[in-house]
């Protein structure tokens, strides 16, 4: 059975587009990006968009992500994937990246949740795509980074958001 990534959650105002590879079981199964509740991805941008995202309800969190000019989406149109892991991905078709990235007029940066995500997306992209493009640590619990080192590396994602960043 083939898994397919959620619509892009994006806007005219979107400065900064974190992307991940493909949603694992539990966030097909509830809908959302970063469904699982041991994925730390809404920890870890709540200091960047400087609002309390766990305590907030998925459309809510989404709402706040777009407010701050945070957009969603996955570097993986569709994919075989038996489970969760980004290892277990065969046949995969990566997602219009470039036609995305090309309608978001005062995007700064496109940032990278993951290892996979990272290879996929730059490939995807080709270069001169985007004015940055970051590599994070993936938000999955899978990757054991200790949270403190996920943070300390995500909070770098503040200063494409900032008001008087490059444009």
């Amino acid at each position: 059975m083939r898994k397919a990534a959620f619509a892009p959650v994006v806007d005219a105002e979107t400065r900064l587009l974190i992307l991940g590879s493909l949603p694992g079981d539990a966030s097909l199964k509830a809908q959302q990006y970063y469904g699982h509740p041991q994925n730390s991805f809404w920890r870890l941008l709540e200091p960047v968009v400087e609002v309390d995202l766990v305590a907030r309800s998925y459309s809510e969190r989404l709402v706040a992500l777009q407010a701050a000019g945070v957009g969603l989406w996955d570097v993986i149109a569709s994919a075989r994937r038996p489970g969760s892991l980004d290892g277990a991905i065969r046949e995969a078709e990566a997602a219009d990246l470039r036609r995305l990235v090309d309608s978001l007029p005062r995007l700064r940066a496109v940032a990278f949740n993951g290892g996979t995500a990272a290879r996929i997306g730059r490939r995807t992209l080709g270069p001169g795509a985007a004015p940055a493009l970051i590599d994070l640590p993936s938000s999955s619990a899978a990757y054991t980074l200790p949270f403190a080192g996920k943070a300390q590396r995500w909070a770098v994602l503040k200063r494409w958001l900032a008001a008087d960043a490059a444009s």
